[in-house]
């Protein structure tokens, strides 16, 4: 499955931002999928993760309540709506696909999309 993530920019603290990633050349709807995210100067971490049907998702403590995960298997895309954005948000967004919603949080990923860079200004 190959992954094209969209959708970041520049916002202010406080404002909201929804990514896309569209996957392409595979069976999108039998995988998990995920965002996963990377600061300046920090290892990559876990966002969110959403199972095959959409109705299990996990998130980071550090995002849960402000941003969401959903899925259209008959878009074959994915989504992440963030709200109430924080400078510490900061950084390149990378969706990901594996076999499962829980395996996508503890990282085993099978495909990585090419990641879109958010900035949050204070």
């Amino acid at each position: 499955v190959q992954l094209q993530a969209s959708g970041g920019g520049l916002v202010q603290a406080g404002g909201s931002l929804r990514l896309s990633c569209a996957a392409s050349g595979g069976t999108f709807s039998s995988n998990g999928m995920g965002w996963f995210r990377q600061a300046p100067g920090k290892e990559r971490e876990f966002v969110a993760a959403v199972s095959w049907s959409g109705s299990i998702t996990y998130y980071a403590d550090s995002v849960k309540g402000r941003f969401t995960i959903s899925r259209s298997n008959a878009q074959n895309a994915a989504y992440l709506q963030m709200n109430s954005l924080q400078p510490e948000d900061t950084a390149v967004y990378y969706c990901a696909v594996g076999s499962g919603a829980r395996t996508v949080e503890g990282g085993e990923v099978r495909s990585w999309g090419q990641g879109t860079l958010v900035t949050v200004s204070s």
